[in-house]
């Protein structure tokens, strides 16, 4: 793994590659086209956040840090960690947002949101970790599901609690640094958050994702 990265250019360019976002813009009507805005949109928000975070921390010295290997293994295992935070609060929101007129039953709603959560993951495993367990992030997910307010809080900017405390968590910051950053750190993913609910609310066609739920 590690011989792919030994230059800060290569390291980018394979973390872009697996955590990037292919060019749509059509109307999201059906269940596929639902997994992929979220897929794709909680990829780029891992992707921004998280390297933009360790970036600037790093400042002038990140073209050498990207070339240890240590470092590249860390930011690895921190991507896919918080990837799973930024799919957890989005894959929620969408569900809540694409069911919130079907009198869909939470039990539905679950169902749907841990599929699409399911996929996404499956979909961005290529580059994991041994020290990231998908089971592991399931089962979080489970429990966080159980305890969703699909008609409240779900549908909401405040929906959004996992991905700003995860960068911060796993960002491979120092902890003293990290405790100094923490307000902006995380103000900064929530306002990532912000175009991504816009375009979503704006593509989305409810009517024809709760056919092809039906179908």
């Amino acid at each position: 793994m590690t011989s792919l990265f030994h230059r800060f250019a290569d390291f980018w360019s394979v973390f872009s590659s697996r955590f990037g976002i292919r060019s749509d813009a059509g109307l999201i009507n059906s269940v596929d086209n639902l997994k992929n805005f979220v897929t794709t949109r909680s990829a780029f928000i891992a992707q921004k956040t998280l390297y933009g975070y360790v970036k600037t921390r790093m400042g002038t010295r990140y073209p050498e840090m990207f070339k240890d290997d240590l470092i590249i293994h860390s930011v690895n295992i921190a991507k896919m960690h918080y990837f799973a935070a930024c799919l957890s609060d989005l894959t929620i929101y969408a569900v809540a947002q694409a069911t919130v007129s079907l009198g869909a039953d939470d039990a539905a709603r679950r169902a749907l949101a841990e599929n699409v959560y399911r996929s996404a993951l499956a979909e961005n495993m290529a580059e994991s970790v041994d020290e990231f367990s998908p089971d592991e992030a399931i089962r979080e997910f489970q429990t966080r599901l159980s305890g969703t307010d699909w008609s409240g809080l779900a549908l909401t900017r405040d929906n959004f609690t996992q991905s700003p405390a995860k960068l911060i968590e796993w960002a491979p910051i120092a902890e003293h640094l990290k405790n100094m950053d923490r307000e902006i750190a995380e103000n900064s993913v929530k306002f990532a958050w912000a175009d991504i609910r816009r375009s979503f609310e704006k593509r989305l066609d409810a009517d024809a994702v709760a056919e092809d739920l039906a179908a």
